[in-house]
């Protein structure tokens, strides 16, 4: 029953029906239980973007709201808390810090609301918050999605600042994700300024650690790197990625950063470079032996950030209140 829920399919089949099959008294409660996981989250709003990707605001059972985001080509991008303590300071999902941990059942609950709208074949854990803060539940939720859900294990994507608790459990676990490592960049100092809560991890051992990751379950490392003009866009940093990653069983996605909105925050100021120094810099870096990616972030014509939508309804809640 909760594989049929997570795949949003009827119990009921072309060769026989769920009256057929399940006692009397599972068939009277099962209206319940559905209703019941139907209202773990539903969609608050919705703002498609003109990449075929589309932003929603979820809104869960006690009122609070996350985002999700549907994902070109059958990919579905999850939250795992409301906020976050990380406080990474170009993130609009930071700045409120943590609130509270999502249950297991609330990340699945917007798989199987992306799945109500078109099919999901990849679900990435990279919404709202640091899923090793919530690691009980977060692989939780990838069992399921894994084993009951139909999801590939290498299209479960675990997305994480670093930290030693992932590297110990997600080998453990019966399904092993692939890993996503949020970069950013090679100087250690600039690192801490920029991810002010993260653990204490220089950006060498947090590559040897993925790398064994990688070797381990046969997934390459995702490296995600938030390009901010002027910031981390040097020539020292495109020395430090070729020399931290060539030859490891990685790929380097390089992201410009989405414009958050809003004054009086650490945050304010930053750019994004041109789509031309980017391009450049990724043909660079493939040149070094570093196969490198350059991608959107969706929403961004929708100014769908993550944290983007959400900070925006609240603010809207606000004036109305």
């Amino acid at each position: 029953m909760l594989g049929a829920w997570v795949q949003g399919r009827s119990l009921d089949t072309r060769r026989r029906r769920a009256e057929d099959f399940l006692p009397l008294a599972v068939r009277e409660e099962l209206p319940g239980f559905f209703a019941e996981l139907n209202g773990l989250a539903r969609v608050h709003s919705e703002h498609p973007g003109e990449d075929g990707s589309a932003r929603m605001l979820v809104q869960l059972a006690d009122g609070q709201t996350v985002e999700s985001v549907l994902l070109p080509r059958d990919g579905v991008c999850v939250s795992t808390q409301v906020g976050c303590a990380v406080g990474c300071v170009f993130c609009m999902t930071g700045r409120a810090g943590l609130l509270r941990q999502l249950t297991s059942a609330e990340i699945v609950a917007q798989v199987v609301l992306a799945r109500s709208r078109r099919p999901v074949k990849k679900v990435v854990f990279m919404g709202m918050g640091e899923p090793a803060h919530n690691l009980d539940n977060v692989l939780e939720a990838i069992e399921l999605l894994g084993i009951e859900g139909g999801i590939g294990h290498k299209n479960l994507v675990f997305s994480t600042v670093g930290d030693r608790r992932v590297f110990e459990r997600l080998p453990q676990s019966m399904v092993k994700p692939a890993l996503a490592l949020s970069l950013h960049t090679t100087d250690a100092a600039l690192r801490r300024r920029l991810l002010p809560r993260a653990p204490e991890i220089a950006p060498a051992e947090l590559v040897e650690l993925g790398e064994a990751y990688a070797r381990r379950t046969g997934y390459p490392i995702q490296y995600q790197w938030t390009l901010l003009e002027g910031i981390n866009d040097s020539e020292a940093e495109l020395d430090g990625i070729a020399r931290l990653l060539a030859g490891k069983y990685a790929v380097m996605n390089l992201i410009p950063y989405n414009r958050v909105e809003g004054g009086g925050d650490p945050g304010d100021g930053f750019r994004r470079p041109s789509w031309e120094r980017a391009a450049g810099m990724a043909r660079r870096l493939h040149r070094r032996g570093v196969l490198t990616k350059l991608r959107h972030s969706a929403g961004q014509d929708v100014e769908g950030g993550c944290g983007q939508l959400r900070a925006r309804a609240l603010g809207v809640a606000a004036i109305i209140g």
